[in-house]
């Protein structure tokens, strides 16, 4: 007999860390860990001291409300019905224990085991594993060298078990930013063949263009359509305190309600009125840390020039990722391990966010630039510029 979980593959990012076991790190090539994107610091001081005092706070301790805090659910529906555009309404909002669960709840709400959810490839793999778990289809979307998805391929590949199409943008793991019409041309596409369009906008606050990615929310049958899920971990640094949204109909909220009553009762207490605390309070600071991603966005293309002439590809760069396709004559699973020996990087192989035996992702690598620097950018390609053909590994 096969569980639920033995149907699906042991998670990424913990068995590349295992990778770094009895490895010795040279003094003058310290580690450069680029294989994950949560942030490593914690909140800025300010959201802090707030969250000092609300520890006190002795509702903070108790069972709240399975869909979040109501004040929070308000915010959210207030500062989207304003950047998006459209009316969005604090009932078709909820707060989740994360994004990954959000996702979860969704398929719980809208699938059941023998359906279909198309997936863009790469995908990222907590959807894909979440899937297999629920024995849902994770149904391929290729995408082009421009890792963007073809709404008329996506339309051929639905068939009636299909429930939903599932993009990312700013996206996991390529790092590219669906155009606008590209996100109104798979929703118009949902929309008329009766599926969800899932837009999993985890980045969104550090998408590099000003103003809404998307219209969707102007759409005023958008409820019937668009699941929109989003994280406060990246915008605020509470990676740890699991906060993220689902929005949606409320009519679809009240089946996602019984998943999460069932498996977390509610989200966590601190992290809901931090991030609360943190969208009334936090803008500016949030711009500056939109504005340093940015920034070593820019690293990413000013630097890999050096490793255009080696045969690298930059194929997509974004929010906190870089996807690029290397030049050797090994698979990205071994290649991978081959560079924490023998130059001090942790990423991740393509063969990770791709279907099994896909040839293009033993050519390709995500590095998760968030955590380094532009100095520390420069010395990444600089390693790999320097990185001879790589012996098999023993």
């Amino acid at each position: 007999m096969v569980s639920s979980t033995q149907m699906t593959f042991a998670p990424p990012v913990m068995a590349a860390r295992q990778w770094l076991d009895g490895v010795t790190f040279p003094a003058d090539r310290p580690l450069l860990n680029v294989s994950q994107a949560a942030p490593v610091d914690p909140p800025p001081a300010p959201m802090l001291a707030a969250m000092a005092d609300m520890i006190a706070d002795p509702d903070t301790h108790l069972y709240g409300p399975v869909l979040g805090l109501p004040e929070l659910r308000a915010q959210v529906a207030q500062h989207w019905t304003r950047s998006y555009g459209g009316a969005v309404s604090d009932d078709q909002v909820a707060i989740t224990s994360g994004c990954n669960q959000a996702f979860a709840a969704t398929i719980a709400a809208i699938a059941q085991a023998g359906d279909a959810v198309m997936l863009p490839t790469p995908w990222y793999f907590n959807h894909k594993m979440w899937l297999d778990m629920a024995g849902v289809q994770a149904l391929p979307l290729p995408t082009g060298p421009d890792l963007l998805p073809d709404p008329e391929q996506a339309a051929q590949l639905i068939t009636d078990r299909t429930r939903a199409i599932a993009l990312v943008t700013p996206n996991n793991p390529g790092g590219v930013e669906y155009p606008t019409d590209l996100i109104r041309a798979f929703y118009n596409l949902a929309q008329s063949r009766g599926l969800k369009l899932i837009i999993d906008e985890t980045y969104r606050d550090f998408h590099s263009h000003i103003g809404p990615s998307h219209d969707l929310f102007t759409d005023p049958d958008w409820p019937q359509t668009l699941i929109q899920l989003y994280s406060f971990s990246k915008a605020y640094r509470l990676t740890g305190h699991r906060v993220g949204a689902m929005v949606t109909s409320t009519n679809l909220l009240a089946e996602a309600e019984k998943f999460l009553d069932t498996v977390t009762i509610c989200p966590n207490q601190l992290g809901q009125k931090a991030a609360l605390w943190g969208m009334q309070n936090l803008s500016q600071w949030l711009a500056g840390e939109r504005a340093e991603i940015l920034n070593r966005r820019a690293a990413i293309t000013d630097h890999f020039p050096m490793l255009d002439q080696h045969g690298w590809q930059l194929l997509g760069c974004g929010a906190y990722f870089a996807y690029v396709r290397h030049p050797f004559d090994m698979p990205s699973d071994q290649l991978a391990r081959h560079l924490v020996r023998d130059a001090s990087i942790l990423l991740l192989p393509g063969t990770m966010f791709q279907p099994d035996g896909n040839l293009d992702g033993k050519r390709q690598l995500r590095i998760a630039f968030a955590n380094i620097d532009r100095d520390q950018i420069k010395m990444l390609f600089e390693r790999l510029a320097d990185l001879a053909p790589p012996a098999p590994l023993s």
